[in-house]
């Protein structure tokens, strides 16, 4: 099971900078490109057969994923709470700008060792991801790494 097409719904959000809607375009692009996602059979409804189409959205301070099926049909709505998020996104987002500066003026040593501060924050991050899916939707590891991109994007405008 995978996704086939995905949705940011930044409505009501203010314009991405151009260094996130750079990440979000990668994230979007890599995500389609290989991704591992299915929705497990739960008490309330059995196992909806992919492909799936996904929106993410921030409603009432929640991170929303509206799933649908590629005939769209409603396969699962799932809301999570943004407070476990809050503190690896904001980590993320800072390390990201010492990344995006750094490359402007130091040397490549120095932007690599960024980089892998950065790598460690996003795999922080995919973990946490994985962890609030349990039970929702299973996700393999690069296609959490890829929605924590996409989650980062939606809590910057939120």
């Amino acid at each position: 099971m995978h996704i086939t097409h995905i949705e940011i719904d930044m409505s009501g959000m203010p314009a991405p900078t151009p260094e996130i809607e750079q990440e979000r375009r990668v994230a979007i692009f890599d995500l389609l490109e290989d991704n591992s996602f299915r929705l497990p059979a739960r008490d309330d409804r059995p196992e909806a057969a992919g492909p799936y189409h996904v929106t993410l959205a921030i409603r009432e301070k929640r991170l929303v994923f509206d799933v649908d099926t590629e005939d769209a049909r409603d396969a699962a709505e799932f809301h999570l709470s943004l407070s476990p998020f809050r503190q690896v996104v904001k980590d993320y987002w800072q390390i990201c700008e010492s990344y995006y500066d750094a490359v402007k003026r130091l040397p490549p040593s120095q932007i690599e060792a960024i980089d892998m501060a950065r790598r460690g924050i996003h795999n922080e991050g995919a973990r946490v991801l994985q962890e609030r899916l349990e039970g929702k939707a299973e996700v393999d590891y690069d296609t959490a790494r890829r929605l924590f991109t996409l989650i980062c994007v939606l809590h910057f405008g939120s």
